[in-house]
């Protein structure tokens, strides 16, 4: 299956949901928003909220700096 990850064409496994796709990216942070289809998912939804084919996701971690 084929979704749009950060603007580029990703494979997935049917049925990936936002936790399992968070998981696989290894992120240096564990503090990120996700994005589906222009709309903000809240974190307590990412285990259940299944991805489908074409959905365009954006992941994005807070970078702090000083």
């Amino acid at each position: 299956m084929q979704i749009e990850l950060n603007g580029e064409a990703t494979d997935i496994t049917q049925g990936m949901t936002i936790e399992e796709l968070v998981d696989s990216m290894a992120l240096a942070t564990d503090r990120y928003a996700v994005e589906i289809n222009e709309e903000l998912v809240p974190r307590s939804q990412h285990a259940n909220h299944m991805l489908h084919e074409g959905d365009k996701v954006e992941v994005v971690q807070a970078i702090g700096g000083g």
